[in-house]
């Protein structure tokens, strides 16, 4: 715990120390006889996965505990405990993505190769992801297991791990090779994937990890949740105007939802706005990639204005947020919710 002194003036290099911390000990679990091959393959698999995007979601349950306590100054151990929390959401995270790139045969992420796609891996790579899942319980053990809401911690994750992979489910089988079918491509599929896919592990997750350090029922915030939904959504909305409309310099990658026949908000609008004319567009060029294609899907999405759709829709999400967030009687709970919203809307990546 001595390494956390100065916690306060840098965030971000405190929660990395506490990395290390849970790093160390998964691999010196004794739970399992490591042999030097097999703790360095986990600690590469580690490094590789777990701590290599922006972290937001974990930096998120610190901050989002701070303004529930309505203190700047965090003691030592509050610190631990709340980056430990967000780390348990980072190898969730970590876990997730390793199966998702070997689902989706992807080639990149985070600007580097699939960890499946790593020398000697392949395969291997399914079975990491599920030592990246298990080292949760292994981690909440070690940390919570004496603390009052210990069970309600692995009752979430479970749930929320439940609800995420389900979202995946319904994303997978809307696309099955071969039965591309655009017309089941509707506003209510659309939400249905994006609230579970999506919105549950990396919004409501954190706010209720800080919720139940606090000593809170998870019973008693149903509207926390439905907002931070809500908020969920709108970002994978946004996400799915910058994949089309957003500067590839900024966001980092080049939006591929076109080629990839994904069930994007964005096609889901232009279905809704089309004539037969049009519709018969998309169908003959949508989820093809050939660069021709993508180019008439894009101007025909320019054609429906749904840049202006686009702005619209941000406005108005945010304003309902809004007055859902202040009709909420708690100042704390109301600041934690504004600080999410702060961080996402109008974002450019």
């Amino acid at each position: 715990m001595a390494a956390l002194n100065g916690a306060a003036t840098d965030l971000k290099s405190t929660f990395l120390k506490v990395y290390s911390v849970l790093k160390s000990e998964l691999l010196h679990d004794p739970a399992f006889e490591f042999t030097d091959d097999s703790r360095q393959w986990v600690e590469r698999m580690l490094d590789y996965n777990v701590p290599g995007g922006k972290l937001n979601r974990g930096l998120s349950v610190v901050d989002s505990y701070r303004l529930l306590r309505d203190r700047t100054d965090l003691t030592q151990d509050e610190i631990f405990h709340t980056c430990t929390l967000g780390w348990c959401i980072e190898w969730l995270q970590a876990y997730f993505l390793v199966l998702d790139d070997i689902m989706d045969s992807s080639h990149t992420r985070r600007g580097q190769p699939c960890w499946f796609r790593m020398p000697k891996v392949g395969l291997i790579a399914v079975n990491d992801g599920i030592l990246l899942r298990n080292h949760i319980p292994r981690i909440l053990k070690g940390h919570f297991r004496e603390k009052p809401y210990y069970v309600d911690l692995l009752d979430l994750f479970n749930e929320v791990e439940f609800q995420t992979s389900s979202g995946q489910m319904i994303d997978l089988i809307t696309t099955i090779e071969g039965e591309i079918d655009l017309s089941q491509y509707t506003l209510p599929l659309y939400r249905r994937i994006v609230q579970f896919k999506t919105a549950y592990y990396s919004f409501y997750l954190p706010v209720a990890c800080a919720l139940l350090m606090s000593g809170e029922n998870l019973d008693n915030h149903v509207e926390v949740k439905n907002i931070l939904i809500e908020m969920g959504t709108y970002f994978q909305v946004q996400d799915d105007y910058l994949d089309c409309f957003g500067d590839p310099k900024v966001i980092g990658k080049i939006g591929t939802d076109i080629e990839d026949f994904k069930c994007s908000w964005l096609v889901v609008k232009a279905l809704e706005r089309s004539n037969e004319e049009q519709k018969k567009l998309l169908h003959e060029n949508y989820g093809k990639a050939d660069p021709a294609c993508v180019a008439k899907v894009k101007a025909l999405y320019k054609d429906l204005d749904l840049q202006g759709v686009f702005t619209e829709y941000e406005n108005s999400s945010y304003e309902k947020l809004i007055s859902s967030i202040e009709a909420h009687p708690s100042k704390s709970v109301q600041a934690v919710l504004k600080s999410f919203l702060g961080k996402i809307y109008k974002r450019q990546k």
